[in-house]
């Protein structure tokens, strides 16, 4: 016969009014419905059901400029409209995308359509006359060089 350890509360669970199995249940998956509508935006003109996409955006500061990097495939660079101000960088665009193959007798067709637009706040003040960008497989690469007041240089102190 085996020994067992005899706990007289182990039966009772301790009483959490604000951790009802149920109610946290809920909780996750309205935060997996917000991660999943927050890829998604209405469209300015009010209509909810019109959908359109975000474009994922990469930033580095150096200490000469700020290099922007956004995926943008499917478009063509005349689709892109992107300006730059001294703090700001705004990329506009839409898709027209379709599709069409035929298979065995069977044709099938697939298209998306939908304007973007995404302003990105710059961590400095930028030349925005002297930008440079470059679009190839879908990656829009935009160098902005920074403004020379804006620049951290390290200037040598003589003591004396």
């Amino acid at each position: 016969m085996a020994i067992t350890r005899w706990e007289p509360f182990q039966e009772i669970e301790r009483w959490e009014p604000f951790r009802w199995e149920p109610l946290r249940e809920m909780e996750h998956l309205q935060q997996r419905m917000n991660r999943l509508f927050e890829r998604f935006i209405p469209s300015g003109d009010g209509e909810v059901s019109a959908f359109t996409f975000i474009p994922s955006a990469e930033m580095e500061e150096t200490a000469d400029a700020v290099h922007l990097r956004l995926e943008i495939p499917g478009l063509e660079s005349k689709d892109l409209n992107v300006e730059v101000t001294e703090e700001s960088v705004s990329i506009s665009g839409e898709r027209k995308s379709e599709t069409k193959t035929e298979e065995k007798g069977m044709m099938r067709s697939e298209f998306r359509y939908g304007k973007f637009e995404r302003v990105i706040p710059l961590p400095a003040h930028v030349q925005n006359d002297k930008a440079q960008a470059d679009y190839k497989n879908g990656i829009l690469t935009l160098t902005l060089p920074k403004v020379e007041g804006e620049k951290k240089k390290a200037v040598k102190i003589n003591l004396g």
